[in-house]
C-alpha cells in the first residue's frame, strides 16, 4: 500500500506539472483565461499530492519522491488540450479505483476511507474537463465565442478544500 501511495504522490505532481505547462502554453498563444484555469488545475493537483504526502506521514511511514516525468509543451487547439485533459483525469481516476482495490484487498481500511475523498474529487475533475468539452465542440470555429469561454475560464480560483 505503501509502494502504491508513493507512486500516487508522483502522479499527482505529474498532473500538477502537465497542468502548468498547459496554462504556459495557454499564455503564449495569448489565451490567458484557459492559461489561469490550467494554473488553477496545477494548484489542485498539487494539493491533491500533497493530502497524500500528509496522510503517508500521519501514518509513520515514510514519503519516497520519484522524478516527474517531463510533461509535452505544444497541446494543439484547446478542444484537443481539455480532451487530453479528460483522457489524463480518467487514467487517473482509474489509479484511485486501484489504490481502493489495493486497500480493500490489503484490509486497510483507513486508507480506503481516505481515499473516497479523491474519488468525489475525481467524479468533479472529469464533470468539468466534459463540460468544457461540449462547450468547446458548441463553439467550434467561432473565436469570438472562444474568447468569451476564456473570459469566462478568467475568475476560476483555487480554493483549498476545508480540513477534514
Amino acid at each position: 500500500m505503501l509502494k502504491a501511495l508513493n507512486e500516487q504522490v508522483n502522479k499527482e505532481m505529474y498532473s500538477a506539472y502537465l497542468y502548468l505547462s498547459m496554462s504556459a502554453h495557454c499564455t503564449n498563444v495569448g489565451l490567458n483565461g484557459f492559461a489561469n484555469w490550467f494554473m488553477v488545475q496545477y494548484q489542485e493537483e498539487t494539493f491533491h499530492a500533497m493530502k497524500i504526502y500528509n496522510y503517508i506521514n500521519e501514518q509513520g511511514e515514510k514519503v519516497v519522491l520519484q522524478a516527474i516525468e517531463k510533461p509535452p509543451s505544444d497541446f494543439g487547439t484547446p478542444l484537443e488540450m481539455f480532451q487530453a485533459t479528460l483522457k489524463h483525469e480518467q487514467f487517473i481516476t482509474k489509479s484511485i479505483h486501484d489504490l481502493v482495490t489495493l486497500a480493500l484487498e490489503e484490509k486497510d481500511y483507513a486508507t480506503q476511507i481516505f481515499l473516497q475523498w479523491f474519488i468525489t474529487e475525481q467524479i468533479e475533475e472529469e464533470s468539468n474537463d466534459n463540460e468544457i468539452i461540449s462547450k468547446l465542440k458548441l463553439i467550434g470555429d467561432n473565436t469570438s465565442s472562444l474568447f468569451v469561454l476564456d473570459k469566462e475560464l478568467s475568475v476560476r480560483v483555487f480554493t483549498p478544500p476545508a480540513v477534514e
